[in-house]
């Protein structure tokens, strides 16, 4: 059964998620810290998951908790690579959906960004969300999540055996 699970302290989403949710009949799991407090609807296939306090935890939770049939929601680029493989999907708040073709760019992005930084230069943040994210962001999880619904309902694939 496919679940949707959120990295959800800092999701900006997560309302858009609950409705695809509450509409195609999967689970959500939001997993934080619980730095910021974060409130579900009254809801049975919501739940909260609350990890302790690290960089990671979340992070280290959902990779754990993941399987293929799931689908992830992040804005972190190398939780989205360790969800894909584990055979998951992954999709960020402004609905790009992260494939086995191009995490691999983002993550060598991600680097490069990161120690520019370090070394002091000015790599500006994203840009602000817009109505066109939104509705991008809706449109790629309600297909995700079908696209998952059924991987899930199919049997996992056969390992490779090489031939003797």
């Amino acid at each position: 059964m496919t679940t949707i699970h959120v990295d959800g302290d800092a999701c900006p989403v997560r309302e858009e998620v609950y409705r695809v949710a509450f509409r195609l009949g999967v689970k959500v799991i939001v997993v934080g810290n619980g730095a910021r407090p974060v409130r579900l609807p009254d809801h049975p296939d919501l739940r909260l998951q609350i990890v302790p306090d690290g960089a990671d935890a979340a992070d280290d939770w959902i990779a754990e908790h993941i399987t293929r049939g799931d689908v992830c929601v992040t804005q972190d680029i190398p939780l989205a690579a360790r969800c894909l493989e584990k055979g998951a999907r992954a999709l960020s708040p402004r609905g790009h959906v992260w494939t086995a073709e191009n995490i691999g760019g983002a993550l060598a992005g991600r680097a490069v960004n990161q120690a520019r930084r370090e070394a002091g230069a000015i790599t500006g943040g994203p840009a602000p969300k817009s109505g066109a994210d939104r509705s991008r962001f809706l449109s790629a999880l309600d297909t995700m999540v079908r696209a998952a619904q059924r991987d899930g309902a199919a049997p996992p694939p056969r390992a490779w055996v090489p031939f003797e």
